[in-house]
């Protein structure tokens, strides 16, 4: 049984190349897979399940091509596609989850999530997360004209830009306590997540004798990322843009 992982591929109108690996990767790679999983922030900025446009339009239909074929698919909303919602799920045939869930992988017990909500020391961060997934005012954005929606997000984005290069790496990571204590809540010896684009596979001490497997997914920025979990094994690979092949 072959299960693919990836995240944080920040899908954008402006990296068409991002967005050609991943139609391809769909197209092919995860077609020999039994399952897909999409650990958030798919899309740069995701301001409601109503607009349409080419970006939109072609991932919807190569994730509901890949759904139709019997492959399937999950998806963990990111801190830049919080909106994603129903309407997305219908149309893709994707199934949205939680920000935390527990699935079992060849009888192994694996934590997914994206990963923002263990970079607890990032205080200004989770209180914006927060405040934006409060529903009565995710239903309010999402009724504002597209184009206003539009100029927020990039208002956000540049915000967010601007916010992170005065951040150090210790506050933008993972919060090693908070990571042990979801994995011992879920009763998981291994945790997959993205967010924070730093792909590695650490070591986590979960109890005096015991060891589990933090494995962080990188980002699409420079290359596709993407984590193979078959019988048992996992291997997390990089992948060339079509151009670079």
């Amino acid at each position: 049984m072959t299960t693919l992982f990836i995240s944080d591929l920040h899908l954008d109108e402006r990296h068409p190349q991002i967005t050609e690996l991943f139609l391809h990767f769909l197209a092919t790679e995860a077609r020999e897979a039994d399952a897909l999983y999409i650990l958030g922030d798919l899309f740069e900025f995701w301001s409601g399940d109503d607009i349409r446009n080419t970006l939109n339009n072609s991932v919807k239909n190569g994730l509901k091509a890949l759904t139709d074929d019997g492959i399937k698919c999950f998806l963990v909303k990111g801190n830049r596609d919080f909106l994603i919602s129903k309407r997305f799920a219908k149309e893709t045939g994707v199934t949205i989850l939680g920000d935390y869930t527990a699935i079992d992988l060849d009888g192994q017990q694996v934590l997914i999530a994206h990963g923002d909500t263990f970079c607890t020391l990032d205080e200004k961060y989770q209180a914006f997360r927060t405040a934006v997934n409060i529903p009565w005012r995710q239903k309010l954005f999402t009724c504002l004209p597209i184009f206003v929606r539009e100029a927020i997000a990039d208002k956000i984005r540049g915000k967010s830009q601007q916010g992170n290069q005065q951040k150090s790496m210790a506050i933008m990571d993972v919060t090693e306590s908070e990571v042990v204590n979801k994995m011992q809540e879920y009763h998981c010896d291994i945790l997959i997540h993205g967010h924070t684009h730093k792909p590695n596979i650490h070591d986590v001490q979960l109890s005096a004798d015991k060891l589990g497997k933090r494995i962080v997914l990188g980002d699409w920025f420079d290359q596709g990322s993407v984590l193979i979990w078959r019988d048992g094994q996992y291997d997390l690979q990089q992948r060339a843009f079509l151009k670079d092949v």
